[in-house]
């Protein structure tokens, strides 16, 4: 597939088939796997698909939120970690409490 020719197509369709290639490069390599796959070079180039797909649905995502037709998915905050001293303090507490007991 050409980059010229995936533009061509609707956001709807390239998310369509982002999921084709992606089970597409699954199954080639669980073919590869048991030796049932006789072109390995089908792997390398689905995946190199894949790829240019889902450039080109960031690409338009970007284009999209630049626009200020911010998607769903652009809209949602980002998920923080969980701050780390607090369970270091609370196995503090717990070694504490074992230390105590003996």
């Amino acid at each position: 597939m050409k980059a010229k020719d995936l533009r061509e197509r609707s956001g709807d369709d390239l998310k369509e088939l982002e999921k084709s290639l992606a089970k597409d490069v699954f199954t080639a390599r669980f073919k590869n796997f048991t030796n049932r796959l006789d072109d390995t070079s089908a792997i390398k180039k689905t995946r190199r698909d894949l790829a240019r797909v889902k450039t080109l649905l960031r690409e338009q995502t970007i284009n999209a939120t630049s626009k200020g037709e911010a998607t769903a998915e652009a809209k949602a905050p980002a998920k923080k970690a969980a701050p780390k001293k607090k369970a270091a303090a609370k196995t503090a507490k717990k070694s504490a409490a074992k230390k105590e007991a003996k």
